[in-house]
């Protein structure tokens, strides 16, 4: 089994009438949460029970919210109790249908999941203001990847792990890197079992996801959009570009870009800039939820064949750890690019103050600060700036900026 951070999380929401609403990539270990907190109330003696829109049987009883409630008294009594609900997204109307059982003030507890974003569905956020709280299960990270491969010998002294061990981390980091973060990938131990699995994976995601969110059969074109995209991560997305090689029009482009987004393959990331008319337009980049994921499907699963393609799915590795860092605050997180190609991978922006990182798939003996770098902190005079890279921890201060080189291991414990 391997250990999720956000398990505590939704312990501690347990007692909340809130809806606990766990949202995340299919086969990221939603259902495998679920089923730890039932069996965590069941051992403390509390009623539950289970449904899963995915199963057949279970469907009938989403037909109206009386026959759910009709359902869950049945099996639990009208007195406390909790009710597990998985694949929420397959039932239309969701955000209605769970307002309306939230407003009825049932004695229940409801812990629901979909593998798809639930802002699918355009009314279930206005409809749950305030009768929800959002769960955001990504697949396994690094943190957790390294204490699940380290038998947790290390859970409550990690950084000091990292920082002693930096050729092992290394090693992990290259394997993660290779075969992503999917827990039932993570899990197998063969190669050609773990690519398979992926297979299996992706095909779900096709075949389930996007087949029924764009009611079509044939999903070619969004796979052909997914494999370019791929081979794209950090560089910028011409939507224009993408639909005459795709032959499709830009508006579907558009669109098949926001499911994308939706049901958590790929995230964009906007520009950073305070004067339009010199930086550059609005063109976003492209990162991926799970970097397995991506390598399947540029036919490169468990292969990084040259170091220029590494250092983009290193680029990519650090928006993930970035962009956990960032998720329970109000921070954004934006790229910066100037017609003059000067660049700078992210920016992590708080209200005034602004961050700049790049990131390089180096090691560094002393400092070398790149001319984009410079020119940023030229221009907008930050308090902080950060090089990532793979081992160097040195800081400079460049005018009134401190400039620090820190390695990837040291940014999971150093919060931007």
């Amino acid at each position: 089994m391997i250990e999720r951070k956000l398990f505590s999380a939704l312990v501690k929401h347990l007692p909340k009438k809130e809806f606990s609403i766990i949202t995340g990539p299919r086969q990221s270990g939603k259902t495998t949460l679920m089923e730890m907190l039932q069996e965590r109330l069941v051992q403390k003696g509390e009623k539950t029970l289970y449904l899963n829109l995915d199963i057949e049987w279970d469907r009938p009883h989403f037909e109206s919210q009386q026959a759910l409630i009709n359902k869950v008294e049945l099996e639990l009594g009208k007195k406390k109790g909790f009710v597990f609900i998985d694949e929420i997204q397959r039932k239309e109307n969701a955000g209605l249908f769970l307002k309306g059982l939230y407003d009825l003030k049932l004695p229940y507890k409801f812990i629901i999941s979909g593998s798809g974003s639930l802002e699918l569905k355009k009314q279930i956020h206005e409809s749950l203001i305030g009768r929800k709280r959002l769960f955001e299960l990504t697949t396994i990270t690094f943190e957790e990847f390294i204490n699940y491969k380290t038998n947790y010998r290390y859970k409550d002294n990690l950084s000091a792990f990292a920082e002693i061990e930096k050729n092992k981390v290394l090693q992990l980091l290259t394997e993660y890197m290779k075969f992503g973060g999917y827990p039932r990938v993570i899990l197998e131990t063969e190669l050609n079992e773990k690519l398979l699995i992926i297979d299996e994976i992706y095909r779900s995601v096709l075949e389930k996801d996007v087949a029924y969110l764009l009611k079509v059969e044939k999903t070619e074109a969004f796979s052909s959009l997914i494999r370019i995209l791929s081979s794209q991560i950090g560089n910028l997305v011409n939507l224009s570009e993408l639909s005459s090689t795709l032959n499709i029009s830009y508006q579907t482009v558009k669109k098949y870009l926001w499911y994308c987004q939706k049901i958590f393959i790929l995230e964009l990331v906007s520009p950073y800039f305070r004067n339009i008319r010199k930086e550059i337009t609005k063109s976003p980049v492209v990162y991926f939820w799970d970097l397995g994921l991506r390598n399947y499907s540029l036919g490169l699963f468990g292969n990084l064949y040259s170091p220029a393609a590494t250092g983009f799915v290193f680029e990519n590795f650090v928006f993930l750890i970035l962009k956990e860092q960032i998720k329970l605050s109000s921070a954004k997180l934006n790229f910066w690019r100037t017609k003059n190609k000067a660049e700078v991978d992210f920016i992590i922006e708080r209200g005034a103050n602004i961050i700049p990182i790049e990131v390089k798939y180096r090691t560094f003996k002393d400092i070398k600060v790149t001319s984009s770098m410079r020119s940023f902190i030229k221009k907008y005079e930050p308090l902080e700036a950060y090089i990532i890279n793979l081992d160097l921890k040195k800081s400079i201060k460049i005018g009134k900026t401190r400039l620090t080189f820190l390695p990837y291991y040291a940014l999971m414990f150093k919060t931007l």
